[in-house]
C-alpha cells in the first residue's frame, strides 16, 4: 500500500487540471469541540464545492496519508481520540499503522506531494510568547519554506507573538501578502496591529503570485492573509480580557509545548461564551471560499 494515498476524486480531478484545496485535519481533531468540529469540517468541504473546487481534507488513516478523507474517516479524527502529526511524525505513524491528524506542516507537506497548490486553514502555527526561553516555534514555518503551497489563512493564532512570527518568515524567506489588505490579519481580530509590505488586490492578483513562485526559483511557499470583516471580528476588548487571563492560568498551572494552543483556545471559547467559536468558524468558511476561487483562477489561466 502506498503511503499517501489521494481520493479518487481529488486524484481525478488533480489529473484533469481542475481546482484543489487542500484542509488540514487538526481543526477537526484539536482545534474545535465536538460536535461543532464536524459540522464545521463538512461545512467547509460544501463551501468550497460551491466555489467550483474540490476539498481535500488531509489525515493519516491506519498509517496511510490519505489527501481525501471519506465520511468514516472525517468522523474517526473528529473523534477528538488522535494524536496532533506534524511532518516529522509522518514516518513513525506510517511504520506504526497510526491514525492521526495532520497541522499545517504535515498538511502542505502532503498536498505538495501531490501537485496541490492551495490549501486553506485557521490560523498557521508560529512563534509562541516566551520563545527566548522556551524555543517553542511551530514547524509550521520551516515547512513553508521549503513546500510549493500557498495557505489562505486568518494570519496566526493571536495567542501567539505575532510580530516574532512575521520576522521568522522573513528570516526563512516566505512571501506574506494580505488579500485587499496590508494589515496582517489577528486570527479572531481583524488587524493583528503588524503591518505588511505586500497586497493581492484580487483573486488573479493571488494566482499571478503563485505562478511566478517557480519561474523565480523559489521552492517556497506564500502565506495569504485574509482578515475577518471589522463586523465579523470578536470584540477586541472581550479577546484582551480572555488573553489575559488565559495566559496567567497558562503559568499557574505550567502548562507547555503541544498543550498551549489547544488549551487557550477552550479558554477563549469559555470565556467568551463561545463568541471566539463562532468567530472561528466565521474565517475558516472565508478562508475556504477565498482558496477555491484562487485555485480556480489558477486552473483556468494554466
Amino acid at each position: 500500500m502506498r503511503p499517501v494515498q489521494p481520493a479518487p476524486e481529488v486524484a481525478e480531478a488533480l489529473q484533469e487540471g481542475r481546482p484543489v484545496v487542500a484542509l488540514e485535519s487538526t481543526l477537526i481533531s484539536h482545534g474545535l469541540p465536538r460536535p461543532d468540529n464536524l459540522r464545521v469540517a463538512r461545512a467547509l468541504e460544501e463551501e468550497i464545492r460551491r466555489e467550483g473546487a474540490v476539498p481535500a481534507t488531509v489525515g493519516v488513516v491506519e498509517g496511510v496519508a490519505r489527501v481525501g478523507l471519506g465520511p468514516e474517516e472525517l468522523e474517526l479524527l473528529a473523534s477528538g481520540e488522535v494524536p496532533k502529526l506534524s511532518a516529522r511524525d509522518l514516518p513513525a505513524a506510517a511504520a506504526k499503522g497510526v491514525s492521526g491528524a495532520t497541522t499545517v506542516a504535515a498538511t502542505a507537506h502532503l498536498a505538495a506531494l501531490c501537485g496541490i497548490k492551495l490549501f486553506a486553514t485557521g490560523g498557521l502555527g508560529g512563534v509562541h510568547r516566551g520563545a527566548r526561553e522556551s524555543w517553542d516555534v511551530s514547524a509550521d514555518l520551516a515547512a513553508l519554506s521549503r513546500t510549493p503551497v500557498a495557505v489562505v489563512c486568518s494570519g496566526v493564532k493571536s495567542i501567539l507573538d505575532v510580530p516574532a512570527t512575521l520576522e521568522q518568515l522573513e528570516t526563512l524567506g516566505v512571501p506574506v501578502v494580505g488579500f485587499r489588505s496590508r494589515a496582517f490579519a489577528g486570527f479572531y481580530l481583524t488587524d493583528s496591529g503588524c503591518t505588511l509590505d505586500w497586497s493581492v488586490e484580487d483573486e488573479e492578483e493571488a494566482a499571478a503570485l503563485i505562478r511566478a513562485l517557480p519561474g523565480l526559483g523559489l521552492g517556497c511557499g506564500v502565506v495569504i492573509s485574509n482578515p475577518l470583516p471589522p463586523e465579523e471580528q470578536l470584540d477586541p476588548g472581550l479577546h484582551e480580557r480572555a488573553l489575559r487571563s488565559g495566559l496567567e492560568e497558562l503559568a499557574r498551572r505550567g502548562i507547555s509545548g503541544k498543550e498551549v494552543t489547544p488549551f487557550l483556545l477552550e479558554h477563549f471559547r469559555e470565556r467568551t461564551g463561545g463568541e471566539s467559536l463562532r468567530a472561528n468558524e466565521r474565517l475558516v468558511l472565508r478562508n475556504g471560499r477565498l482558496a477555491a476561487r484562487i485555485a480556480r483562477r489558477l486552473c483556468e489561466e494554466r
